[in-house]
């Protein structure tokens, strides 16, 4: 999916806007595990979230192939929200960008401070996303998607600086909503020749992509009702299954409960705050207990206060 000068080229773009994010092995998560445990902080990007790394990259692409495009619309949960509306306010475009009702307000909040127009439709991520398709067609927007090469380009700036870090890394478990952020690991790990494995992590709540990879073909579920906002997907993107099913070792699913247990840890052991989906590969780890050394990407630590509070409170 990616070829080594859309690497470079991204990592330029991504560059030129904020440095490497931290990968530390932090002793306490380790002894808690009884092996190293890297984490990828991905919550100290510019947004609190990878995202804004495909964000980047996809504006400056889309900016030298359309330079007259009126407008962007999109469908979120709120972290991809945020990134290209960051990424848009840079270069002076304007962007609306559709969530679902009872979204999270903090998110809803730092999308509009970031100038994005709010829409909100739809009872949850799919339901928001077929929404901003038909706005799309009705305003004469270009709809950006969640899931796009340069959007994966972006984003495989991280897995560059965490496999550079440490090389030696065996496995990494990474958090699932829409597969930009697994896909980019995949297809650095391969460009690099790593034999590192990857094991998507998703929500028992939200585990469509756990039955499409079992089935080999695209599962739509009923409902994705995690309070991991970022796994609350009920409809797998095609290209972005082929590529796990190609690349990825497992996928492995974590119940809410886990996942919390996983944020209180994360903040006793690291004084890192993270959101559901940034805990959940964390939470996986902890519960398949692999041997060697072990990454996990905190993903974002856009959780709502509320959230937070009762989340940390048990």
């Amino acid at each position: 999916m990616i070829a080594r000068r859309d690497l470079d080229d991204a990592w330029s773009i991504v560059r030129s806007v904020f440095g490497p994010t931290p990968a530390y092995l932090w002793p306490l998560l380790s002894q808690r595990a009884g092996r190293g445990i890297v984490v990828k902080h991905e919550n100290h990007c510019p947004t609190g979230a990878f995202k804004v790394r495909g964000g980047l990259v996809y504006l400056s692409r889309l900016r030298e192939r359309e330079p007259k495009i009126p407008g962007l619309i999109t469908a979120t949960r709120g972290n991809h929200g945020q990134s290209l509306a960051f990424a848009a306010g840079r270069v002076g475009l304007p962007v609306t960008v559709v969530v679902p009702h009872g979204n999270s307000r903090e998110k809803n909040a730092a999308m509009r401070a970031y100038g994005a127009d709010l829409v909100e439709h739809g009872a949850d991520f799919d339901e928001a996303r077929t929404h901003a398709e038909h706005m799309a067609r009705q305003r004469g927007l270009l709809y950006a998607p969640s899931f796009h090469p340069d959007l994966v380009a972006g984003v495989a700036t991280y897995a560059v600086e965490l496999f550079g870090a440490h090389p030696d890394i065996e496995t990494v478990y990474v958090p699932i909503g829409l597969g930009s952020g697994i896909c980019a690991v995949i297809a650095v790990r391969d460009l690099f020749g790593l034999p590192t494995k990857i094991v998507g992590v998703v929500s028992d709540r939200a585990d469509a992509y756990l039955r499409s990879f079992m089935a080999d073909r695209v599962i739509e579920t009923p409902r994705a009702d995690t309070f991991a906002d970022g796994l609350a997907v009920r409809v797998p993107n095609p290209d972005a299954l082929a590529a796990i099913r190609k690349g990825a070792a497992r996928i492995v699913s974590v119940t809410d409960e886990e996942i919390a247990e996983a944020m209180r840890i994360l903040h006793e052991d690291t004084h890192n705050m993270s959101e559901g989906a940034g805990a959940a590969s964390l939470a996986a780890a902890l519960k398949e207990r692999t041997t060697g050394k072990t990454a996990v990407i905190l993903c974002g630590a856009n959780v709502d206060r509320d959230v937070a509070a009762k989340v940390l409170a048990g």
